[in-house]
């Protein structure tokens, strides 16, 4: 008999949450889970997912949407075109960045985003904050109002000219962040370290994309990890350094984490399927391997391997930054391009899940529990969206992804949804692949095949985070100026 009361009926399933795996049947009624049973009878729309997996929606909470370099180069997609590849991945919903240059208002710079996503994202997103000009309106006003209202975390940069804050700003975001609740995500490279060495490579002609990633040395990352590692110390206020590429950096993280300190650590497939020897290739080939921080050494990236299965890592993103290979992106110059002037960034968002589950879970480097936990538990957890995504429960959306654990596919430009026209992953034969997704009870993509159409996806408001739990309690605070400067008559006693 048809089972009336529920819109869609998921039954068979091999359910894994992030901290269980059981078998049974998925009711959804009106976009949420509604129950979860042995048995159920089928709803008018039934999906027999026996012999699969059905896993959280992934959510990836580091990706450049829509937005404008500060070199002033567009991203090669739009909420189209991005959430369309993410869904083919198994990804329901994206926190791109508003994107704050200076001399902007934050408000202005939200509503822009809200009128480029709302007509186009097939899937659900929100924003991160992209803070570049931390002014006193900015400080007093803008930022408080914007994470009143679900905007609940911000980034903010170390290195690049045009966007970098000096420590005193860094200070200032960071001790608003501590007060509104609010999570800072912070691209930790020293930007004179970068400048001074790119400065006498290009001076003795060393132009070729393999001398980004000599200019970005890894003691940039590591130096400017364990500087804004001191800054949460000195305010108690969690930070999450984004993009960790280097050994040094990790040891940096985990070590301040076994003080418990509230630092948290992201990675990305770049730092885990790629290397510094990919970028030098022949010509500018390399250019479309070249993102900030850039792929190291082997060392690295198996530093960056176990910062994933010990807990260093908390979160595990895409950094997707799609820039053509031609004169709108990678090579704005044409063949004169140094690699100072390419765009920075490599694309990731449809192929970020299907990557770490072949490599990671069916090699037996993670557990499939761990893999939902680092592509979308605690994403949920740390940006506020535990209440709405990041598990298979009743009550929650009904963000799914089936996966078939034995489908092999050969990775090509061609058969990626994205609006690039190159993939750095060209040519990798993975297993196991997300065949039918659903985001709010909405199947979305189906056995290759996009269901869903422009603007179907939704803004989710999301709470102040909930960071993850350290292993150990942070040290009680004996920072003596914080009584002076939050009570100011305490100067006088």
């Amino acid at each position: 008999m048809m089972n009336m009361e529920l819109d869609l009926t998921i039954r068979n399933a091999v359910i894994v949450n992030a901290a269980q795996t059981m078998r049974g049947d998925i009711g959804v009624r009106d976009g949420r889970i509604a129950v979860i049973a042995d048995s159920l009878a089928p709803a008018a729309q039934d999906i027999d997912a026996a012999g699969r997996y059905v896993l959280p929606g992934g959510i990836d909470s580091h990706c450049h949407v829509e937005q404008l370099s500060a070199s002033g180069l567009m991203t090669a997609d739009d909420f189209y075109s991005a959430t369309v590849s993410a869904a083919f991945g198994g990804t329901t919903t994206i926190i791109p960045f508003a994107a704050q240059h200076r001399g902007m208002s934050l408000p202005k710079v939200v509503e822009d985003y809200h009128a480029a996503a709302g007509p186009k994202a097939v899937i659900d997103y929100s924003f991160h904050l992209i803070v570049s000009d931390p002014t006193p309106q900015a400080l007093a006003t803008d930022l408080p109002d914007l994470i009143s209202k679900g905007y609940t975390s911000f980034k903010v940069y170390m290195t690049y000219d045009k966007l970098k804050l000096d420590d005193g700003q860094l200070l200032d975001v960071l001790e608003l962040a501590g007060r509104a609740g609010a999570l800072v995500m912070v691209h930790a490279e020293n930007n004179d370290v970068i400048k001074w060495i790119a400065q006498r490579l290009l001076a003795n002609g060393h132009t070729a994309p393999k001398f980004h990633a000599v200019a970005h040395d890894p003691l940039a990352e590591s130096e400017a990890t364990h500087r804004v590692i001191q800054f949460s110390r000195l305010l108690d206020t969690p930070v999450l350094v984004v993009h960790v590429s280097g050994i040094e950096a990790v040891r940096n993280i985990r070590a301040a984490q076994t003080l418990g300190v509230r630092v948290y650590g992201e990675t990305c497939p770049q730092y885990l399927f790629l290397t510094a020897k990919d970028i030098d290739r022949p010509g500018l080939d390399g250019a479309m391997f070249c993102c900030s921080p850039p792929p190291r050494d082997a060392a690295s990236q198996e530093a960056v391997w176990e910062g994933l299965t010990n807990g260093t890592f908390q979160v595990y993103s895409s950094d997707h930054a799609p820039y053509r290979f031609d004169e709108t992106g990678k090579l704005p110059k044409g063949d004169k391009t140094t690699f100072k002037d390419m765009a920075n960034g490599v694309p990731g968002l449809e192929l970020r899940l299907p990557l770490l589950f072949s490599e990671g879970v069916l090699k037996g480097r993670m557990s499939i529990k761990q893999f939902v936990a680092l592509t979308a538990t605690n994403h949920a957890q740390m940006y506020g969206l535990a209440h709405r995504k990041g598990s298979i429960a009743v009550g929650l959306d009904a963000d799914m992804a089936i996966w078939d654990a034995e489908k092999v596919t050969k990775i090509t430009a061609g058969n990626i949804h994205d609006n690039v026209g190159y993939t750095p992953y060209e040519g990798r034969e993975i297993t196991g692949w997300p065949v039918t997704v659903i985001n709010r009870g909405r199947v979305v993509v189906d056995d290759g095949k996009l269901i869903a159409g422009r603007g179907d996806g939704h803004f989710i408001a999301r709470k102040t985070p909930g960071p993850l739990r350290m292993e150990r309690k942070p040290a009680e605070s004996m920072r003596l100026f914080k009584s002076f400067i939050t009570s100011p008559e305490a100067s006088t006693k």
